[in-house]
């Protein structure tokens, strides 16, 4: 039987838009410039971190001597330029954040990316209409995998957690979503990790936000 939630809390850079790819091209670019390559495993394991603790990550990995804010500001401002025309729906999201709305289910997203992100992603897909609030890895204590940011995405809800069913694409992130309380479907992002990261954390693994979609028939 499945989750027949009250409300839905997303994440959003790979799994409500392939943003993934866009990230490596900005922050490649922003290492070029300093005359370092980016290391794919070390990316790979900073997925699902907030801005803050990723960036952070990324000057002690690759011993960078620019400051938290410069860097903060830089790949801000090359994710803008290319959100519009590179970032594209993940399979799905489009019919299902449709349904959602027509079911009359509240949804927000709790995204590790600050909120000038989280707005340009929305825009860009107009989705303005399907959420009823933002909450970015910024606005809270602790970023994921910290369940914070879900538990301030319910409160602004007004819908208890146990009630929220969140969608998560990273380990990083299903681990915060149930560490809040929360019914976890992941829907692993294959170009940063794989299903079997998310063996022991949710029993609820799908291949594509389509099939997330197919769940809400038996919530009739």
């Amino acid at each position: 039987m499945s989750f027949c939630p009250q409300a839905v809390i997303f994440d959003m850079d790979g799994l409500l838009v392939d943003s993934e790819p866009v990230w490596a091209v900005a922050e490649s670019a922003m290492m070029v410039q300093r005359g370092k390559q980016t290391d794919p495993e070390i990316q790979r394991n900073l997925v699902g971190l907030r801005m803050k603790d990723f960036l952070t990550a990324m000057i002690d990995a690759y011993s960078m001597s620019d400051t938290l804010e410069s860097l903060h500001t830089e790949i801000v401002d090359r994710m803008i330029t290319l959100i519009p025309a590179e970032v594209r729906p993940r399979p799905g999201a489009p019919e299902l954040l449709a349904e959602l709305e027509a079911r009359g289910i509240p949804c927000a997203i709790a995204s590790s990316s600050g909120m000038a992100i989280i707005n340009a992603v929305v825009t860009a897909q107009v989705w303005d209409r399907y959420f009823k609030t933002h909450v970015s890895g910024d606005d809270v204590p602790h970023g994921k995998p910290a369940p914070d940011i879900y538990l301030e995405a319910a409160r602004q809800l007004g819908v208890d957690p146990s009630l929220c069913l969140t969608l998560e694409d990273s380990p990083t992130g299903a681990k915060a979503a149930v560490a809040a309380g929360m019914i976890c479907y992941a829907i692993p992002d294959l170009s940063h990790t794989s299903v079997e990261k998310f063996t022991q954390i949710t029993p609820y693994i799908y291949d594509s936000l389509y099939d997330v979609l197919a769940t809400l028939d038996e919530c009739e």
